[in-house]
């Protein structure tokens, strides 16, 4: 994540042991038992083992796993639905484990709001005392509390629902209700617990594009849980992949699918097209030479030999891009004289970002000749991308993949 962004909810050494006596299995966990091995010898289940990561505030960190894999666990302990076994989650700084009941329950309500897989939703109030509850408990006054619902309802695309109840509401518009009555108590925090998991895939996609879209305005903070790696890939700004209560990885979903940590991450994103994921910056190439706007066509042409090349980016002093320039334009420049390349500077193709996911270069690249220069947010030249090198490095990620594969094998 951006090196400006804060560490909204920093988790350390988080460990979740289900049973009556937990010192014996604490034990064994630090010298290194399975959580199978665990269960068999003392009869009690890990559900979370030294979990170490930060959120970061406005992110989308997404947990995913099998069943089984200790996600839902870990999710319940960072409002302590869980109590953690051991370790420490400090919210804004502050470590939430030793809060007492009464902190605790102010920590919950002005700090998260929670949606669940099942909607919840209570069948004999309307959509907007649905949503007010949270407000309710609170002790929100009245014309208050439906101001909130009904600006959280605008905000999930219901407006006009106000008055109807959740049985006349299809599945993901009830997904919808559950959503805005954790965003009308304006948490910090947004714990999402396979949300969208009992909806069918239309209806999904288009509710973790609506996630998508809410968040870009909101920039609320938001753990969520899935086992749909898709889900993962579409959602997370950064993943947590977890196996047997463990923390296999933690990384961007091209970290993940360029470097899986462990032959397990690599066996479960094996099937991932990589296109749909990875992005410019895995794929580019740092330009060889560059021209400068202040250059003269015999210097660029004499870059272009030294390097064997037919084409230059052209950059202002501070790597700033301008455009391109060709061979055969520099020739002809050199040869009526001209001292300056800045009239015969062409635009080139469209610039696209570090991020541009390499699946939207295929179209632009198969339509020219011409490179795609990858620049960062101010204009800076980072690399460029031709039509070879878009297509070698999709190859060496399946390379590298198949090697990995292999060795776990």
């Amino acid at each position: 994540m951006p090196a400006e962004q804060s560490v909204k909810i920093a988790v350390r050494g988080l460990t979740k042991v289900f049973g009556d006596s937990s010192d014996e299995a604490l034990a064994l966990l630090r010298q290194g038992a399975s959580k199978q091995q665990i269960l068999d010898k003392t009869g009690q289940a890990v559900g979370v083992a030294d979990a170490n990561f930060d959120v970061y505030e406005g992110e989308i960190l997404v947990i995913m796993g099998l069943s089984g894999s200790g996600k839902s666990s870990l999710i319940r302990c960072l409002n302590r639905l869980n109590e953690p076994t051991s370790g420490e989650i400090l919210i804004d700084g502050e470590d939430i484990v030793g809060l007492g009941h009464r902190d605790l329950l102010r920590l919950r309500r002005q700090k998260f709001g929670m949606v669940f897989q099942h909607f919840a939703l209570f069948p004999h109030r309307s959509i907007r005392d649905n949503v007010e509850y949270g407000l309710e408990i609170q002790g929100i006054a009245a014309e208050e509390r439906a101001e909130r619902a009904t600006i959280a309802l605008k905000q999930v695309g219901l407006e006009g629902w106000e008055d109807a109840m959740p049985g006349q509401l299809s599945g993901g518009m009830q997904q919808r209700v559950g959503l805005a009555r954790a965003l009308a108590v304006d948490p910090d925090v947004l714990l999402m617990d396979e949300a969208f998991s009992a909806l069918d895939p239309l209806i999904r996609r288009d509710m973790q594009q609506e996630l998508v879209a809410l968040q870009s305005r909101m920039r609320k903070t938001i753990v969520f849980i899935t086992h749909d790696l898709d889900e993962a890939l579409f959602l997370g700004n950064r993943i947590i992949l977890m196996k047997d209560a463990r923390i296999e990885q933690v990384g961007t979903a091209e970290e993940i699918l360029s470097a899986p940590a462990t032959p397990y991450v690599e066996r479960f994103v094996a099937e991932v097209d990589k296109s749909k994921v990875l992005t410019a910056s895995s794929v580019m190439r740092r330009p060889r030479s560059v021209a400068f706007v202040s250059d003269g066509p015999r210097t660029v042409l004499r870059k272009m030999e030294d390097e064997d090349l037919n084409l230059l980016c052209v950059v202002e002093p501070d790597f700033r891009l301008r455009g391109v320039i060709r061979d055969e334009v520099a020739l002809a420049a050199a040869q009526r004289g001209d001292k300056s390349i800045k009239d015969i500077i062409e635009p080139g193709v469209t610039p696209v970002s570090p991020e541009t996911p390499v699946r939207d270069l295929f179209a632009p690249l198969s339509q020219t000749s011409l490179p795609a220069p990858v620049v960062d947010a101010s204009g800076i030249l980072k690399g460029i991308v031709i039509r070879a090198s878009l297509l070698q490095g999709l190859a060496e990620q399946t390379i590298v993949s198949d090697e990995i594969q292999e060795e776990a094998a």
